[in-house]
């Protein structure tokens, strides 16, 4: 038997229960977006419900979570700088009246429902929800 590559393509973070509201749930999946990133892999964060208030200017930097030195935006640059994407889910912005070209810089795109599942449906990717 010869060596089978397991690895992912890609991992694809779904924010849905993490919001601006409990600011202590919001480093871990920056954090772990970071580390997969830092491994060289391919990494999609997915902003839907109450989440995309994330990409608004100002919000994620008022937000600090106890026990952690550094606020919610800096947790979403580093996982940025290492390669990880931040999409926003347009039903969500407009759920919220959320201007989808007022965003921060870090977010690149779009992603909802229909973007996420394929990545859930393809058996290369792994998927992780908060």
């Amino acid at each position: 038997m010869g060596y089978v590559d397991h690895a992912a393509d890609g991992i694809a973070i779904l924010l849905w229960a993490a919001s601006p509201e409990q600011p202590e749930l919001l480093h871990t999946p920056f954090f772990f977006a970071a580390a997969a990133a830092a491994m060289d892999v391919p990494v999609e964060i997915y902003c839907t419900a109450g989440s995309v208030r994330l990409l608004v200017p100002g919000v994620a930097e008022a937000l600090q979570a106890p026990m952690h030195q550094k606020n919610i935006a800096s947790a979403m640059r580093e996982a940025v700088a290492l390669g990880a994407r931040i999409l926003a889910c347009t039903d969500a912005l407009r759920a919220h009246a959320i201007d989808p070209h007022g965003l921060i810089p870090e977010c690149t795109g779009h992603g909802g429902a229909v973007q996420f599942m394929a990545r859930a449906a393809n058996l290369r990717w792994r998927t992780l929800v908060f």
